[in-house]
This record gives structure tokens, sequence and C-alpha cells, in this order.
């Protein structure tokens, strides 16, 4: 099976719903694009999670019961903590993609229609860049 290497706070991040990845929020896009297949827009991260989250926590079910505790009020305060669970649990895992079953690939500007009906949706095309000279 054909995976890929991250860290477990791009994991918990996904399952818990809490960004502590130390890549920030590019540690999250990285996994969701990864296990989706799709190149994700902002505004489809939280369907891409609900997607992710119940493999994840049976691709790594003693992850699953590990909880964000309260009080991280910094990046420091986040490494520190990420740094004693990967001492429990590493710091990386190998993670599969989602069977192609489990994921609804919608176009970005469609969903985004979908979800705000109501909104004027003005898309930009920009010119190749080497037209620009």
């Amino acid at each position: 099976m054909n995976t890929k290497q991250f860290h477990i706070g791009d994991i918990l991040s996904v399952t818990t719903g809490v960004l502590v990845s130390p890549r920030h929020i590019g540690g999250v896009y990285d996994i969701l694009q990864w296990m989706t297949g799709d190149v994700l827009w902002t505004h489809q991260l939280p369907r891409a999670c609900e997607e992710c989250a119940p493999a994840l926590g049976e691709q790594f079910p003693e992850l699953a019961a590990v909880e964000v505790p309260e009080g991280l009020n910094s990046e420091d305060e986040v490494l520190d903590w990420l740094a004693g669970l990967a001492q429990q649990h590493g710091e990386t895992r190998q993670v599969a993609p989602l069977p192609k079953e489990d994921h609804t690939s919608i176009d970005p500007i469609t969903e985004l229609r979908m979800m705000r009906p109501d909104m004027q949706i003005v898309p930009v095309i920009a010119d190749d860049a080497g037209d620009a000279a």
C-alpha cells in the first residue's frame, strides 16, 4: 500500500480539530490533500477533516484517545506537548490515503456555491506569468 510520512501533530490536527501541527496549517493541507487526492481550498478543509478523521482513527487507534489539553497558549507549549507525545508514540506515522469511495471530490467553486448560494462569486483567471512581460 502507498503511504506517506506525517508528523503526529498533523494527524492530531485532523482527528481533534485543534491545530497542533508543527507545520501549522500547511501540515493540515498536506495530510488532507494526500489522503483525499484533491487540491483543497480553505473552505473544503472542514469537510475533508470529517472524511479523513475516522480513517486516521482506524489507522492509529493509539492516537484516537489523545486529547489536546486546554491552556496551550503558545507555539512553544504546543511543541513541548508534542515532544512528550512523540516520546510515547513516536514522532511520525506512515499515512495511507482514503479509499476512493470514502471521499467526495467537489470542484472548489461549486462547493463554495453550495455552501453560500446567496454570495456572489467572481472567479479571477490570471494570465500565464510568461505573458506578463
